[in-house]
């Protein structure tokens, strides 16, 4: 019984061993995840604001790169590449044709007598940024067809359209309609999409009836041919090259810059229009009023009034001094018996051959 009772107490002992070993473990178990997790508080209190900067660092690192990828993808795509040379292409023409020094043609200066028209050429290049927002392609064929319908029967039947247009109400008013094209381009960067598809091609069109205008009425009148074309030509440089190429890079970005151009665009024309009203300084010398003594003329002598009696003919003029006599054989004039000495003598001296020598010309004696 006394073995027994030992090895009882021997297992008791024991289990109080493990239960204040497990217990005492716990403790210290807590005790140390407590002071880890001040030490690593105390840590992130001190390196927070560095970790965030090094994070945000690393975003605008990666957006950087994103950009870049975005870019380089975009530049790879062969829609990029024929737009930037058809871009390049009216660059280049027109640096060389102001460069070299020579005789302009015909088609030259019809390309650069449209680049010359500044308020239509931002006109066009409105238009050319709803191009470059449009959606779908046929927004765009539809913008082209709208500005060549107007253009084409105006300046294959210039003279009859215009003559029309002249005896018309509108005849008056024409010139305003640069000014509104101008105003009603930068009115349709600011519409929405949907209405933007109708808004356009109307634009284009008024803007194709101004340009044909000045077309029609600065090419010497005689519709030179090579003229006309490359004008036509330079207006659709303007009006598809910028948007095309824009149009690689649309999105929703685009929004907020086309409203800004369509601004400057409206307010552009508003100064446009008003400056057409404004009588411009004239510095001229008044013209001569014939109803004033001398005409008007403040810097010619004055002279006395003539006698009522001689204005009407009762009376001859009084006689001022001064006579002047012709002689008949055709001698200088005599003024008071004085020979005046201005005209040359018309009498032929005695003696001289008043006929040409029609002898022929003797040569050497052979």
């Amino acid at each position: 019984m006394s073995q027994r009772r030992l090895q009882q107490r021997a297992n008791q002992k024991n289990r109080q061993k493990r239960t204040e070993a497990s217990s005492g473990g716990a403790q210290s178990g807590a005790a140390n995840a407590g002071s880890t997790g001040a030490s690593n508080l105390g840590k992130s209190g001190a390196t927070g604001p560095l970790t965030a900067a090094h994070d945000q660092a690393g975003t605008d690192h990666t957006e950087d790169l994103t950009a870049r990828a975005h870019f380089t993808r975009i530049a790879a795509t062969a829609s990029f590449r024929w737009s930037l040379a058809l871009f390049l292409a009216g660059v280049v023409t027109v640096a060389l044709a102001l460069s070299i020094p020579h005789e302009f043609a015909f088609f030259e200066l019809g390309f650069l007598f449209t680049l010359s028209i500044y308020d239509l050429v931002l006109a066009m290049l409105g238009i050319s940024v709803a191009i470059g927002m449009a959606v779908h392609r046929a927004e765009i064929y539809t913008i082209v067809a709208c500005f060549l319908a107007v253009m084409a029967p105006m300046l294959l039947a210039f003279d009859p359209i215009f003559h029309s247009i002249l005896q018309s109400p509108l005849g008056g008013e024409l010139f305003l309609i640069a000014p509104i094209a101008v105003m009603l381009a930068g009115v349709v960067l600011w519409l929405p999409t949907k209405i933007r598809r109708i808004g356009a091609p109307v634009a284009a069109g008024v803007i194709g009836f101004s340009l044909s205008l000045f077309i029609g009425l600065d090419d010497f009148g005689i519709g030179i041919k090579e003229f006309t074309l490359t004008a036509v030509i330079g207006a659709l440089w303007i009006l598809l090259a910028p948007g095309l190429l824009l149009r690689n890079f649309r999105g929703p970005w685009l929004t907020i810059p086309a409203r800004i151009v369509g601004s400057w665009l409206v307010v552009i024309g508003i100064i446009v229009l008003v400056s057409l009203y404004v009588p411009l300084g004239n510095d001229a010398p008044a013209l001569a009023d014939p109803s004033t003594p001398d005409n008007g003329q403040m810097d010619a002598p004055a002279l006395p009034p003539l006698d009522p009696a001689v204005e009407e003919g009762l009376e001859d003029a009084p006689d001022s001094g001064f006579e002047l006599t012709i002689p008949e054989d055709g001698s200088n004039p005599l003024l008071n018996g004085t020979r005046l000495d201005a005209l040359p003598d018309l009498q032929p001296e005695p003696g001289a051959d008043i006929l040409p020598d029609l002898a022929p010309e003797s040569g050497p004696a052979p």
